[in-house]
């Protein structure tokens, strides 16, 4: 479930004691395994292997320039959503032609960047967008590559707010749309169409709503191909699922990239995958301190020195994160809720943990190598953590901590 293992009653990451980390970068601190993050692509990319295909990881889990940096070293693609995304991917060594551009509000400037940088395709999500991106390549002197970003109306199964492929979601062109939307692309002469694109959530644990989805997709691009108009990829998206706790069953990646390539088999389509949260997701931890143990209420509190600041996800969806000691010590236990000291109620990484713990004692945050610190921000004036990467048994500090200083130094006052 998690890259940590317990040796002698202590948690370690690969050769790496996580105390020794916390000692080393101090609290809070998230700190990422190497092997876990790239045995997670390969599993991809070897599971796909008889299928021409490209693994485009998705920026938006976790953009640290290591983490990216590793993957471009193996090969991957890039699905990125922001302009800043892509000057990342750039600086760290990825390729412009394996990055795929998503999102809803690409932005005039944003396009432009792309379009110079040569990316691969835009995976557009609205006719206005289509022809924003028309003028902006004839500007520019280019045919921009496109694929039309498909809403099936299929239900992941997931969180509402990580749910995406639903009618009533933002994102896509609604399904009895995309015929019409690929006609005008087709007509638009600064647009190459190069393939379909379809997203249905996050956090995806059953195969089901998956291959219904991809069922769809290749249908539509069947009709698609029928009126004249070329397709040669499909993107499958992303939002696999990740085991966060025991009871859990992580969706089956080989299994389900068999499924694709199955599929797929004779229709003479690439196939282009957007993996985030199952590549990092389950590689990272966050370290935490226990700083005060408050019992005098209805509930035992263990407050901590990590908070909703720096991992927001059980504050935002009532997501389940292990917390487990960094040394497992023979004393008596208790049910605490692990909360952190911003001042919002919500500011909660866990309710009901039984944990045997005094002040002082460091704590490990299981799975959140993924959408940790890439949502961390600066409420109540926090520094965001320092972020570490274990390479055997190497630790490295990928990136410092924040200082205070740094949180205001592009402020100024009236005067």
């Amino acid at each position: 479930m998690s890259a940590v293992h317990r040796r002698d009653g202590e948690l370690w990451m690969e050769g790496v004691r996580l105390a020794d980390v916390a000692s080393r970068f101090g609290t809070p601190c998230y700190v990422y395994s190497r092997a876990a993050i790239e045995g997670a692509w390969r599993a991809f990319d070897e599971g796909l292997a008889g299928t021409d295909h490209l693994v485009c990881y998705a920026v938006k889990a976790n953009a640290n320039l290591a983490v990216l940096a590793l993957l471009a070293r193996l090969g991957s693609g890039f699905d990125i959503v922001s302009g800043g995304e892509l000057a990342r991917v750039l600086a760290a060594g990825g390729r412009a032609d394996r990055v795929i551009f998503s999102g809803v509000g690409k932005s005039e400037a944003e396009i432009r960047a792309a379009l110079a940088a040569g990316i691969r395709c835009f995976n557009v999500e609205s006719e206005p967008e289509l022809e924003r991106l028309d003028r902006l390549a004839g500007e520019a002197g280019v045919r921009a590559p496109v694929s039309l970003r498909v809403n099936p109306d299929v239900d992941a199964g997931t969180h509402p707010y990580i749910s995406t492929g639903l009618k009533g979601n933002k994102f896509g062109i609604a399904h009895d749309r995309a015929l019409a939307a690929y006609d005008l692309a087709a007509r638009l002469p600064n647009l190459r169409v190069t393939g379909i694109d379809c997203h249905i959530g996050s956090q995806i644990l059953d195969m089901a709503p998956l291959e219904e989805a991809l069922d769809r997709v290749l249908e539509l691009a069947a009709a698609v191909a029928a009126r004249g108009i070329p397709v040669t990829h499909v993107d499958v998206g992303g939002g696999l699922g990740i085991r966060y706790r025991e009871e859990e069953t992580a969706l089956d990646i080989g299994r389900w990239c068999a499924a694709v390539g199955r599929r797929l088999a004779g229709t003479g389509y690439a196939v282009v995958v957007e993996p985030g949260r199952s590549i990092v997701g389950n590689a990272g931890v966050l370290l935490t301190r226990v700083e005060y143990l408050k019992l005098d209420k209805d509930r035992r509190f263990a407050i901590v020195d990590a908070s909703m600041s720096e991992l927001i996800r059980p504050a935002l969806y009532e997501a389940w994160h292990e917390i487990a000691p960094l040394a497992a010590l023979d004393r008596p236990d208790a049910v605490y809720d692990v909360v952190g000291p911003v001042c919002e109620s919500s500011d909660v990484l866990g309710t009901d943990r039984r944990l045997a713990i005094e002040a002082g004692d460091g704590l490990a945050i299981l799975s959140a190598g993924a959408y940790g610190m890439a949502m961390a921000s600066n409420y109540n004036s926090r520094p965001r953590p320092a972020e570490v990467m274990v390479d055997g048994a190497r630790a490295a500090e990928v990136r410092a901590r924040e200082t205070i200083a740094s949180l205001f130094a592009g402020e100024s006052t009236l005067g």
